[in-house]
């Protein structure tokens, strides 16, 4: 190397590039150093700018950039010129070759400079000045072009004629000069800056979430990654705005955060995976000539959409992991060529260290060697750090395009597939499969390079070790390999485990959800301890298995621990019995290279654990995707057999519930027993169709089978207009977590004149006009927030709006009282619907007098058909008031329009507190030590302390170990000098290497030390007793600490969803009112999988690189006690970069648990409310919705990943720049974990927060009552006031009434005058604000909370049912005899029913899916019965129920409570006109009391007006 140098330069070998020749700069160095090496680097970076994008829309160039590209082009022209008087010249000022070199590169740098400036200006850069780095890079050359210009004018050749050559070199170069400075000078011209710049161009982008159609692409600003110049991607350098947005607090909410790269959006996403799933669709369905009709209706209206749409039989055929490997595989095995880069250079470091060290021992190589070898572990670490840093970032983005992919898929196929083959799978579980089961699957893309990766290097260190110990290397390998088979039985096992885990986890989160959604009733009845003992059995199970588990997890912690030690032995001994002689060199350097054996051997069974479960949970996804789709072709017929006139036909058609074919396999009682069989039905259009009878007869099934949600087994159904849809009331009104407006509108513009006309007809007027924001107002989840009347005109609303030919209404009258039913009658479906299809079933037969034909049906089928007169006489004769019948024809408007209610039944909300459901509340800043200190507690802190103690007893035992290698080394080498250097520094343990990253730099120092030889041949035996034993010492705290760490997360998962549980269920009503449901269960599954699961894993490693490090830092400070100064700087860098990157990753994490509740909610209510979004082809625009939605948690997800890859290549990059100091680079790698644990830890603060912020009901009681308080029945109110919550109107205000032992009291009032109010004041749901409630006497409000609701019964509005069986549902407690319980469903008319389905114990279904919703009232009913309460509130109980079934269960409370006070709520008059008195209420105050023959006679009362409206 040195005579290259001397030849290029022309100098003598021993001194090649003198720095200082003749008092000043020495040529050959100038150029070489100050001008080609500037150069070079000018290239390089310029280089990386050539791939920028341009930018779309024209940007406005800065003056200044013209002038810097021309000036870069005539430079690089200059000095291409200066080439010729240089050859011409020789000799002049150097050698000719040297500045060929220089000026050849310069030109060369300048040319991709004035390109790079080019791509630049037509890129985003174009309105700012451009990357401040590039132009400063410019300025490098220019000390090189002064010293230069300096020596010629010291020279005097500067103008001299004599020299032509040596004059217009001169002359160039001042022009050189002179192009320079116009470059730095149209730089300095003023530039908008990036801020304004982002400004202007955000104030023209659409914001994503408002846009509804599709998500925009936007275009270029604020957009993650893409446009940036390769610097930037391997830098991250883009990354900075969000880091400092971070840091500065500013990260509040999802859209603070990039936009997700172009090709990771969702919507391309999901269109190249749809795209191919319907290649491989139509691949298996070739012969099948089928036009697929139903894409177009089911994906509303628009063909564009519908993937997962071909026919049934080839639906089953494409499997999920085939699409995937086609749409996502080539770019991720690509990424394995990375992987492998990586995984080389990773060997490369300590080979080449080894070679550095020999190098300095052997004194014999020339000094370029050196600096080669130093240059090539620079490069080395570099590049691998950077490949390796890449290959994640990658993996990560196609771990995310998979995510999205697969959410989308199982959500399109909910929609898609038919409501009873839907049955199969339980909410929780389909939930499930978009939450965890996604999550497995995307894990396995980490977990797939790691497969061919670890025996690769695996079989690369059994080759360096077999250089060391030649064949008894076998013996150790033997043993290692002997354990991956138990290491394989003991992941089996953990598969096992996490599998009934899984089963119980799913069963854990169904109960919650159903606690959940029947919060209501439970608090009625006092259940709550029931429940909470349930959903603890099932969390016991699963906590059971967790045990196991973790203590499985603890053997194979231990085994890891354990091996090197043994197998290091094992190999020794079988080099000593081979002949050998041992010496410690090679000691070191074994056990160097067994540690890096380990690492590929342990992580393998992990590695396949991970397999095994994406594959467990790739097969859950692909049965649910295999589900039959509605094959809505094969349902209807497409044209009409009668004519045009025709709406709806059915002949000889037969439905069912249930397959044909599961009918045996499956027990009957899950499906409910009713087949419905239409032998003729025929509805012509425009006419009004009545469906009558009683409960159970299969009306809604009739309305379903008309929707295709049955299944058909035979017959004809057509459907005119099939495209358009139905509109759609459902008995069981579904109502989106949305404002009222949202509801109604269900994604059509808005039209003011018919939302007016609407809104009028569903007689909504007055309800807008009460709720605090009118019709911005957001409704509750499901609607908890309205009454039942509000919410069932809220869907009929919503129908209406939709503007179908065809309409479905099922039974919306039953929850409203008689003056609004008449009003929606009238104004209504014989008014704005006059003109449609109409299919109207009801138990309300007195409206029915209109219809144009009635439908009696009974078990199913059609029992007669024919005119209402005909009909209705047999439908039980409505009630006639003759006897009142005093008419008054006067009703003035005026007061009907005082007498409208001011409050809502539930929720009343203020002007400004219209948005019910506040945003979910993300904490700020770093997780409190609140957190921590819970955390701690829950462990127990005895048992915190003892884990810590162990930790460090194995940590000191291992350094021990390591001490007392180095000391058996240093006392062998008395003889070798230069060895004792090396054995100072000692080396840093090979267990370590399980965790870190570049491990592979460890065994480094070991390898250099192969060269020292030894002529003392000491004991070797004692040495290695010692040894042996100090490793023992070892392994067993190892195992003492692994198990107490299993232990100790174990109780704190325990305790921490007990408290959660615990707090949850004494919760007000309000708190769940105001709380969506998924939000709740967000907590209880993941964020309690992070606390059992996540947390404890990142906490394991955390410690032990913590421990680690301390050992280390120990260590390396006795051996080596100035590389502290080497470790001071990079530690306070370290730190910095560190803080700086917490507080971003802390609020992207939250960010990201914030904005994946929506997913959930939002799924479920899709679950929900499938029938109606089907039906009226809404599908399409909630697969959009799920999009967005899922779009603003992956921009989340990817900025939380993207922010660690910046933080690991900053760590790197220091690690790199003390590469040569092997101690540093493995602290940094260390140091890399202390950021996670605490982004975990937003979960444990995430339950905490529930723990403590839940306003809960008060547990005291003041005095203990009776044990058959309340004895008679005594109910008094005295001056009751109460308000929903503090700031809004009162709903009760001042209501006092006494209700006598034994008396039955009817309550009536227009929809939301408080009459809920009342039972929810009387259980002291919510606490009154004044006034008192008395029970015989006693203040309801000394008296226990479970004391005062389990003494009273009530029957509420929504009939709510638990799966479990009959017994289950009517008896929790277990309490009641078989006798008892048939006794009491006899009376229900509910027995024929229940034997049908199988008896007491046959399983109802999820919220008792298996019965009608009539039947479901029934159950409730018999439910109160069953109660021996002194006092019973029925709350609307029949309102589902014929009159036939009502006027016999009025009879059977009549007998049963006959000696019990009765307080009934009602809509329909006539089932409370033989009550003893009736509260009439009004406004939250009591308007009237009297008898029903008092007040009926009583002019202007308005209770006659009730009557009368209902007559009419």
């Amino acid at each position: 190397m040195e005579n290259i140098l001397a030849d290029l330069c022309g100098t003598s070998p021993e001194d090649p590039v003198p720095l200082w020749v003749h008092g000043s700069v020495g040529h050959c160095f100038n150029q070489l150093t100050l001008n080609v090496v500037p150069h070079v680097i000018l290239a390089v970076v310029s280089a990386c700018f050539l791939g920028t994008p341009r930018c779309v829309a024209g940007v406005p160039h800065r003056p200044g950039w013209r002038c810097r590209i021309a000036a870069s082009f005539i430079l690089a022209g200059l000095l291409l010129t200066d080439i010729i008087p240089a050859t011409i010249s020789h000799q002049e000022l150097g050698p000719v070759y040297l500045e060929v070199l220089a000026n050849g590169i310069a030109a060369l740098a300048w040319l991709s400079h004035g390109m790079a400036l080019l791509m630049l200006c037509r890129s985003i850069h174009g309105s700012t000045r451009g990357p401040a780095a590039l132009a400063l890079l410019t300025l490098l050359p220019a000390p090189s072009l002064v010293i230069t210009l300096v020596w010629y004018c010291q020279n005097g050749t500067a103008w001299s004629p004599a020299h032509p050559a040596v004059s217009s070199r001169f002359f160039i170069l001042c022009l050189q000069l002179a192009c320079l400075l116009l470059y730095v000078v149209s730089y300095l011209f003023p530039a908008a800056n990036r801020q304004e710049f982002l400004s202007i161009n955000n104030s023209w982008q659409p914001d994503p979430l408002i846009s509804e159609s599709e998500i925009p692409a936007s275009d270029w600003q604020g957009v993650a990654e893409d446009g940036e110049s390769w610097l930037s991607r391997f830098s991250y350098a883009w990354m900075n705005p969000l880091m400092k947005r971070g840091y500065q607090w500013m990260l509040n909410q999802p859209q603070d955060v990039y936009v997700l790269p172009h090709q990771l959006q969702a919507a391309r996403v999901c269109e190249r995976f749809f795209s191919c799933w319907q290649e491989k669709a139509a691949l298996c369905q070739t012969g099948e000539e089928t036009v697929s009709l139903t894409s177009p209706i089911i994906a509303g209206g628009d063909g564009s959409s519908n993937a997962l749409d071909c026919s049934p039989r080839a639906q089953e055929g494409v499997r999920l992991f085939s699409v995937l490997h086609s749409v996502f595989g080539l770019r991720f095995y690509l990424l394995g060529l990375l992987k492998l880069a990586g995984s080389l250079l990773g060997f490369s470091g300590p080979l080449l260290l080894n070679l550095l060290v020999n190098f300095m021992e052997s004194r014999q190589e020339p000094l370029s060697h050196g600096v080669l070898y130093a240059l090539g572990l620079f490069a080395g670490s570099f590049l691998g750090a950077l490949l390796r840093n890449q290959f994640s970032y990658e993996v990560y983005k196609v771990m995310l395009m998979v995510r999205a992919a697969v959410i989308s898929a199982v959500y399109r196929k909910a929609l898609r597939v038919s409501g009873t083959s839907l049955g199969r799978f339980t909410v929780g579980e389909i939930v499930n499969f978009m939450s965890t089961d996604t999550d497995r699957l995307v894990n396995f893309c980490l977990s797939f390079h790691e497969v061919w990766s670890l025996p690769f290097q695996f079989a690369i260190t059994l080759y360096l070790l077999y250089q060391q110990v030649g064949v008894a290397f076998l013996g150790g390998l033997a043993l290692a390999l002997l354990l991956v088979p138990i290491n394989k039985v003991i992941a089996n096992r953990i598969m096992k485990n996490n599998k009934e885990m899984l089963k119980h986890k799913d069963t854990r989160v169904k109960l919650m959800t159903e606690f959940l959604c029947g919060i209501r009733v439970i608090k009625f009845y006092a259940w709550e301890q029931h429940f909470g003992a349930r959903i603890n059995a099932c969390r016991a199970k699963e906590l059971q298995k967790l045990r196991a588990i973790k203590y499985l997890d603890a053997v194979c912690v231990y085994l890891w621990a354990a091996l090197p030690v043994v197998v290091s032995i094992v190999i020794f001994i079988t080099y000593v019995l081979l002949g050998h002689q041992l010496t410690a060199t090679k000691v070191f350097t074994a056990l160097a290279l067994i540690g890096m054996l380990i690492l590929p051997l342990n992580s393998f069974p992990w590695v396949l654990n991970g397999t095994l479960e994406a594959k467990v949970s790739l097969d859950r996804i692909q049965r649910f995707l295999e589900l039959t789709d509605q094959d809505l072709e094969a349902y209807y017929a497409l044209d009409s057999p009668s004519g045009p006139a025709s709406a709806m036909l059915m002949q000889g058609a037969a439905f069912s519930w249930a397959a044909v074919k599961e009918e045996s396999t499956r027990q009957p009682s899950s499906t409910g027993p009713l087949q419905l069989h239409i032998e003729n039905l025929a509805v012509t259009k425009g006419m009004l169709l009545g469906v009558v009878g009683k409960v159970g007869s299969g009306k809604s099934s009739l309305l379903a089978a008309i929707t295709g949600e049955l299944i058909k087994q035979g017959g004809l159904v057509y459907v005119c207009d099939l495209e358009q849809g139905f509109g759609l009331a459902t008995q069981e009104p579904w109502i989106q977590f949305a404002s009222v407006r949202e509801n109604i509108l269900f994604g059509r513009e808005y039209d003011a004149r018919l939302y007016e006309k609407v809104v009028e007809a569903c007689a909504l007027s007055e309800d807008l006009n009460i709720l605090p924001a009118g019709d911005q107002t957001e409704v509750g989840e499901n609607g908890v927030t309205l009454s039942g009347g509000q919410k069932a005109r809220i869907a009929l609303a919503r129908a209406v709006y939709q503007g179908k030919e065809l309409y479905l209404l099922d039974d919306p009258l039953a929850a409203v009282d008689a003056d609004v039913a008449n009003h929606l009658m009238q104004k209504c479906i014989l008014g704005v619907l006059k003109h449609k299809t109409r299919i109207l079933c009801t138990h309300r037969t007195e409206f029915l007098e209109k219809a144009d034909a009635l439908l009696l049906m009974d078990n199913g089928r059609i029992v007669r058909t024919g005119t209402p007169a005909e009909i209705l006489p047999l439908v039980e004769a409505f009630p006639k008031f003759k006897d009142m019948d005093k008419r008054r024809k006067d009703k003035a408007s005026g007061e009907q329009g005082q007498e409208e209610a001011i409050g809502t039944e539930a929720e009343e909300l203020t002007q400004d507190d219209h948005l019910l459901c506040q945003e979910e509340e993300k904490k700020e800043g770093a997780v409190a030590f609140q957190v921590y200190k819970a955390y701690w507690l829950a462990v127990g802190s005895c048992l915190a302390l003892s884990i810590l103690f162990s930790l460090l007893l194995m940590q000191a035992s291992r350094n021990i170990s390591d001490w007392w290698l180095s000391h058996w080394i240093s006392s062998m080498s008395q003889t070798a000098k230069n060895s004792v250097i090396v054995s100072s520094a000692p080396l840093p343990s090979p267990e370590l290497l399980l965790f870190s990253v570049v491990g592979l730099m460890f065994p480094a120092e070991a390898l250099g030390t192969a060269t020292v030889t030894s002529n003392g041949s000491l004991d070797v035996t004692f040495y290695l007793t010692v040894y042996g034993s100090i490793a023992g010492a070892n392994s067993l705290f190892t195992i003492l600490r692994a198990f107490l760490f299993a232990y100790g997360t174990i109780r704190a998962a325990t305790v921490i969803h007990s408290r959660l549980l615990q707090r949850v269920i004494k919760a007000t009503v309000t708190f769940f009112d105001l709380t969506p449901i998924g939000r709740i269960l967000n907590r209880f599954s993941s964020d309690l999988y992070c606390v059992d699961d996540s947390l404890p894993f990142i906490l394991n490693i955390f410690l032990a690189n913590m421990y680690g490090l301390l050992g280390m830092l120990v260590m390396i400070t006795y051996g080596l006690p100035w590389v502290g100064l080497v470790l001071l700087p990079l530690a306070a860098l370290y730190f910095s970069v560190q803080r700086y990157y917490r507080r971003t990753s802390r609020e992207l994490k939250r960010l990201y648990s914030l904005t994946l509740s929506p997913i959930y909610t939002h799924f479920s209510e899709t679950l929900s409310g499938l029938s109606s979004i089907r039906a009226m082809r809404a599908t399409h625009r909630f697969e959009v919705e799920n999009q967005l939605r899922l779009e603003q948690n992956q921009r989340c997800l990817f900025a939380s990943n993207t922010a660690m890859q910046w933080l690991d290549i900053r760590l790197q990059m220091i690690g790199v720049a003390v590469v040569t100091a092997v101690a540093g680079i493995a602290i940094i790698q260390h140091q890399k974990q202390l950021a996670n644990p605490e982004t975990m830890m937003v979960s444990v603060e995430r339950t905490e927060e529930y723990t403590t912020d839940i306003p809960t009901e008060p547990q005291d009681k003041l005095i203990q009552v009776a044990a058959d308080w309340p004895s008679q029945g005594y109910v008094e109110f005295q001056e009751v006031v109460l308000t929903y919550r503090a700031g809004l109107p009162n709903a009760l205000d001042g209501v006092s009434f006494t209700v006598y032992p034994g008396e039955k009291v009817g309550i009536v009032g227009r929809t939301g005058s408080g009459k809920s109010t009342l039972f929810l004041a009387l259980f002291r749901m919510l606490e009154l604000k004044a006034g008192r409630i008395l029970l015989d006497g006693v203040d309801s409000r000394l008296v226990g909370l479970k004391d005062l609701r389990s003494r009273l019964a009530i029957i509420p509005q929504d009939p709510f049912l638990f799966s479990g069986s009959i017994r289950e549902n009517l008896d929790p407690q277990g309490q009641r005899t078989d006798t008892e319980l048939y006794q009491v469903l006899e009376q229900c008319h509910l027995r024929d029913v229940v034997t049908q389905i199988g008896g007491l114990d046959s399983e109802l279904g999820e919220r008792g899916k298996s019965l009608s919703v009539g039947q479901r009232q029934l159950v409730c009913l018999a439910r109160a019965l069953l109660t021996q309460a002194k006092v019973l509130c029925i709350d609307e109980a029949t309102a589902s129920v014929d009159q036939k079934t009502d006027q016999v269960l009025q009879q059977t409370i009549r007998q049963r409570f006959a000696d019990k006070t009765v307080l009934t709520i009602a809509h329909r008059l006539n089932t409370i006109l033989d009550s003893d008195r009736v509260l009439v209420m009004q406004a939250g105050r009591v308007a009237e009391l009297d008898s029903p023959a008092c007040l009926s006679k009583k002019d202007g009362s308005l209770f006659q007006r009730l009557l009368h409206s209902g007559q009419q």
